[in-house]
């Protein structure tokens, strides 16, 4: 159904979400949720799209935030307000009305990519240069700063009934992303990383803030809290697999799907999960030739990444990682179905998570 077909419907669906009885059978549930509209993940990225080339900054210095214009413009996947409009749409068919806290994720996910590429001094960011490059280091932490204070600004438009809660959960959500930022980059000087310790960084780094993306959209769609939480815990497993993907790809995905070169962490000693296992399984001629490659400063990129993809090999660092992928897959799985609501009504979502992770469940 277009955009513009749908809002004959809409506010006869409100009121019969608004009237329905406390108490109903599973069939007449059912049949509730099903008339309700289901946007697709293609026409909420158009919305999320449009809302956010469509921002105005009527503040002054503009120098100040041209740079965050310019952050924003450079597009994206827009998981996290992807996640809390379908999130949300699962439980009410008007998500557009909460698109300024959809996007205030997108405002703060990007506020972490502009500080992450100073810290990095990383050139290009989606193939575009990156603001410290474009400006300077300065201008970088000045906009980056100002972008997280409108996040929170813009997530604090969402309904007041929840306006509490869902700035508890942003704040506490914003705090163990940097925990987590903070222990990846101690770990860059360690080679005796646990497991247990890095997937806990990257639920940190990257998971809570999609769990958090499903969690407020619940919320605001004034969801069960049963319901609430299946969804945050499906956020955060998804992310977690997801994470992990991205560390199994670098390796050992084709660059034309995977959208960049493959072998990067490789080359720059990054710790992911292929990494910290084979350390922590190679014996003891394997672990010397890993430190001998981490501890190179001047080899051909091409010769790093083949002897040290080889070293994973023969370790078996790749199927650990699948293993591990497809366990936080399943664990997704089991938390999306606990959610109360007919298998039709969440094949959107779980399509989506799919894509995600280019896979079938």
């Amino acid at each position: 159904m277009p955009f513009a077909d749908r809002d004959s419907v809409c506010l006869p669906t409100c009121i019969r979400l608004l009237t329905r009885p406390k108490a109903f059978n599973a069939d007449f549930e059912n049949n509730f949720y099903l008339q309700l509209y289901m946007y697709t993940a293609d026409e909420i990225l158009s919305k999320v799209n449009e809302y956010i080339n469509n921002l105005t900054y009527d503040r002054k210095p503009q120098s100040l935030y041209e740079p965050i214009k310019y952050v924003l413009s450079l597009g994206g996947k827009r998981i996290r307000p992807t996640l809390m409009l379908l999130s949300y749409n699962l439980f009410k068919d008007d998500p557009e009305t909460i698109l300024s806290p959809a996007c205030a994720l997108e405002t703060y996910h990007n506020y972490t990519l502009l500080h992450d590429d100073l810290m990095d001094d990383a050139p290009l960011r989606r193939g575009q240069q990156t603001v410290h490059v474009r400006w300077d280091a300065n201008t970088a932490i000045l906009s980056g700063d100002s972008m997280l204070v409108l996040a929170f600004e813009r997530m604090a438009q969402c309904d007041s009934r929840h306006l509490s809660e869902v700035l508890r959960l942003f704040t506490v959500t914003a705090l163990e992303i940097g925990e987590g930022q903070q222990y990846d980059m101690e770990f860059e000087n360690r080679n005796d990383v646990k497991e247990e310790e890095y997937i806990e960084m990257i639920r940190l780094k990257t998971s809570v803030l999609l769990a958090c993306a499903m969690k407020i959209g619940a919320i605001l769609a004034d969801a069960p809290a049963e319901d609430v939480e299946n969804l945050y815990k499906f956020g955060e497993q998804i992310g977690l697999a997801f994470q992990l993907q991205d560390d199994y790809l670098d390796v050992y995905g084709d660059p034309k799907v995977f959208g960049k070169k493959i072998g990067g962490d490789i080359i720059c000693n990054k710790k992911t999960y292929m990494l910290i296992n084979a350390f922590n399984k190679a014996n003891a001629r394997q672990c010397k030739e890993l430190e001998k490659w981490i501890g190179c400063e001047n080899f051909n990129h091409e010769e790093k990444v083949a002897a040290v993809t080889e070293l994973y090999n023969s370790i078996g660092v790749d199927k650990l990682a699948i293993e591990r992928i497809n366990y936080y897959f399943d664990e997704a799985n089991k938390y999306i179905a606990a959610v109360n609501l007919p298998d039709e009504r969440k094949a959107e979502l779980l399509a989506y998570a799919q894509k995600m992770l280019h896979r079938k469940w």
